[in-house]
């Protein structure tokens, strides 16, 4: 029996953080490195397992049109997943996203309706909103549907556990829809409740692509403030900062929202002892090359 894509969705490495932790520290920084899914990103966990879960459900059958607002990596982990299972998919988005992102959507053959900058993800979920009563297709709604943190607490949250030994004492994940945060804390926090988790949103006035600070009425529904044990406030330069680093020190190739989370792990790892903190690299820094954040030779 031949295994299919859907059998390699999850199971990502996790590997330690060799040269951008202190010395100093006896603590241990361990990157999940979430490029390594079909679709390179942490969000093809719950694009699948919101696809499965509604067809289980007999919500959505192939050949319905699927409608979510993203920012960019669940709209083509959902494209993927879509044309994997037989679905349309329209996908709604600002328009300042990187080119990147868009051809990958388009690859998948997904159709791109985009919103302003000023707009922004509130607008695409608005967009969203009336497309579905418009009747024109129906929306999994990542930002309020329980099988986004499901798809974590069954996979993303064992994985880690397993892979340390149990011996994880932090978590630290930046947050824009918050399901990896969400499902991956109720998962450790059942193991055990002294595990620490961090949350990693931007500062205000930054713009980190993937990760947001929400206005009141537009927070994800399945966030819980309950389930983080701390929120730490990312600056756009630390972000690219470390992103970079990461790059060129560790190998590790990956986006703004991961350097955001790692700089806030390495945070964390300078202030406690014999820690092991687990971060998410979310995905690859391949779909930002147009962007120019990796200052390109010239």
């Amino acid at each position: 029996m031949y295994p299919t894509l859907v059998d390699f969705v999850g199971n990502t490495p996790l590997v330690k953080v060799q040269r951008l932790v202190n010395p100093a520290t006896n603590s241990v920084v361990l990157a999940k490195l979430e490029g390594n899914n079909p679709a390179g990103s942490v969000k093809d966990r719950p694009a699948l397992y919101m696809i499965q879960k509604a067809q289980e459900r007999g919500d959505i059958n192939p050949g319905d049109t699927l409608i979510e607002a993203t920012s960019g990596n669940t709209g083509i982990a959902l494209a993927m997943a879509a044309s994997l299972m037989g679905y349309k998919m329209k996908l709604i988005m600002p328009n300042n996203m990187s080119m990147e992102r868009k051809a990958s959507m388009a690859a998948y053959g997904a159709e791109l309706i985009e919103v302003t900058k000023e707009q922004g993800m509130e607008g695409a979920r608005d967009l969203a909103e009336k497309m579905v009563q418009a009747g024109e297709g129906i929306m999994l709604d990542q930002f309020a549907n329980p099988d986004n943190p499901l798809a974590h607490y069954h996979s993303t949250g064992p994985e880690i556990w397993h892979a340390t030994q149990g011996q994880v004492t932090h978590f630290v994940s930046a947050m824009g829809t918050t399901g990896t945060i969400m499902g991956t804390s109720m998962y450790l926090k059942e193991q055990n409740p002294n595990i620490q988790i961090v949350g990693v949103q931007p500062e205000d006035g930054a713009a980190i692509p993937g990760i947001r600070r929400w206005p009141k009425e537009y927070m994800p529904k399945i966030y819980e403030n309950t389930r983080v044990d701390r929120i730490i406030d990312m600056s756009q330069s630390l972000a690219e900062d470390t992103m970079r680093a990461m790059a060129k020190e560790e190998g590790i190739f990956a986006g703004v929202s991961s350097g955001g989370a790692m700089a806030a792990a390495l945070k964390v790892a300078q202030e406690v002892e014999n820690a092991t903190i687990v971060t998410i690299v979310c995905d690859r820094g391949d779909r930002y090359l147009s962007t120019g954040v990796f200052n390109p030779i010239k």
